[in-house]
């Protein structure tokens, strides 16, 4: 594990309309708006027309998208007695989530008019916003309630609310896309080698409490004969013992269903059959054993520490993690998959950045002489679910010594609390 600190310091529109045409996400709904008491104006009735456009239609679980709220006509009239001069008049409101995450989203918009004319209706107005994805599914975006703020010699605010027996209608959607798991399931033998009708003790792990376990064995891409079932504990885990009789068989697999795979078995671990044939008359039989070693994995320091953000604007912490070392001397046909997830940042007064919006970028090397070749992972966010970092696949004869890295990066959201953010990164290698 390590710990990971971070120190805090336009958008995409939807495609254009052909003349004539609705632009896509064009809504209109019934509105009242409600003059500022000063004004001495009623409340003023009518409909706006609104579109909502957001930067990125299917993100990922803890990306952050931007979204704009245009609109484009409003009932509500100017508010002062006379002209209202350029450049004073300030927009804000809020856009109402649905479907796969609810709540709203803040949006504001910069000071910039055209002079407005006595008892004209106020111009159309443009807000941006963001807000962090934390659901997979479809997510709607529906106008909400507006506010146009003038500020010429007094401040006067202008309410505007849908006003009809129905909410605003769905302006735009987006999907969010859950992050990919890792497949941590593991399966550990007793004994790399024994006679023909041996049982070796295995321990598969790493799968759902109460899950159905096949542990059979395997020559090749092929099941041999050997195979006994179980159930996985509370802690996912299922000890048995397995005859080996099949001479066949170099190595052990465990995985749910009714044939191994990839997303649910795991990898297999190395088991040779030793012949117990007795020699012919006059000769002797020598026989010497290479006893199978082990996988493992050695990590350079401790800490991570990314680099400041300053306060306000937000951005990009980078980082990397301490470069990783993986051996695997088993000697026998599986392959490996080192995998890591990491939880919040945690900041000041339990402020948390979600840890799906850490990303990097993983490199992997094999040593010279070594049998397998290593495959980094794919470049993308690692968040609580995690994300393969590298591999090794399955091959006749596998093994070397390989090293991983991978740079990483944390966006952190604009004007997020000055501090230090920490989390804790887990790699696991099966």
């Amino acid at each position: 594990m390590a710990a990971l600190a971070a120190t805090a310091g336009g958008a995409l529109g939807a495609p254009a309309a052909a003349e004539g045409e609705t632009p896509p996400g064009q809504v209109d709904f019934p509105t009242q708006c409600l003059a500022p008491q000063e004004a001495g104006l009623p409340p003023a009735d009518g409909r706006t027309t609104a579109r909502i456009t957001v930067d990125d239609p299917a993100p990922r679980l803890g990306d952050t998208v931007t979204v704009t709220y245009q609109v484009l006509g409003t009932p509500a009239l100017n508010p002062v007695g006379g002209e209202l001069p350029a450049d004073t008049l300030t927009p804000a409101g809020r856009i109402l989530l649905g479907g796969a995450q609810s709540g709203e989203v803040t949006v504001v918009g910069a000071q910039r008019n055209d002079p407005v004319p006595a008892g004209a209706p106020l111009p159309a107005v443009t807000m941006t916003g963001t807000f962090t994805v934390t659901a997979p599914g479809e997510i709607t975006l529906a106008p909400g309630p507006y506010t146009l703020h003038t500020g010429q010699l007094v401040d006067l605010d202008t309410s505007c609310t849908a006003s009809g027996p129905a909410p605003a209608p769905v302006s735009a959607r987006l999907t969010g896309t859950a992050l990919p798991t890792a497949n941590l399931r593991t399966v550990r033998l007793a004994a790399a080698h024994g006679r023909p009708g041996a049982g070796v003790k295995v321990t598969a792990a790493g799968f759902p409490p109460g899950a159905s376990v096949t542990v059979a064995g395997r020559a090749g891409a092929a099941e041999t004969a050997d195979r006994v079932r179980a159930t996985a504990d509370g802690l996912g885990t299922a000890v048995v013992e397995l005859p080996v009789t099949d001479r066949t068989t170099t190595a052990v697999v465990a995985y749910e269903g009714t044939a191994w795979s990839a997303g649910q078995g795991s990898g297999p671990a190395a088991y040779t059959v030793v012949d117990a044939a007795p020699p012919p008359a006059a000769t002797q039989k020598v026989t010497a054993t290479v006893e199978p070693g082990a996988l493992g994995m050695t990590q350079a320091g401790e800490d991570i520490t990314l680099g400041a953000v300053p306060y306000g604007g937000g951005g990009p912490a980078p980082g990397r993690i301490g470069t990783v070392t993986v051996t695997d001397a088993r000697g026998g046909p599986a392959g490996w998959s080192l995998t890591g997830k990491v939880t919040d940042f945690t900041g000041p007064g339990g402020i948390r950045i979600p840890g799906a919006s850490l990303s990097w970028t993983p490199s992997c090397v094999a040593a010279p002489g070594s049998l397998s070749p290593c495959t980094p992972g794919s470049a993308g966010a690692v968040g609580p679910e995690g994300a393969l970092l590298a591999s090794t696949p399955d091959g006749p004869l596998a093994g070397g010594t390989f090293t991983v890295d991978a740079t990483v990066t944390l966006r952190v959201p604009p004007y997020t609390p000055p501090g230090a953010y920490t989390a804790v990164l887990t790699l696991t290698l099966s």
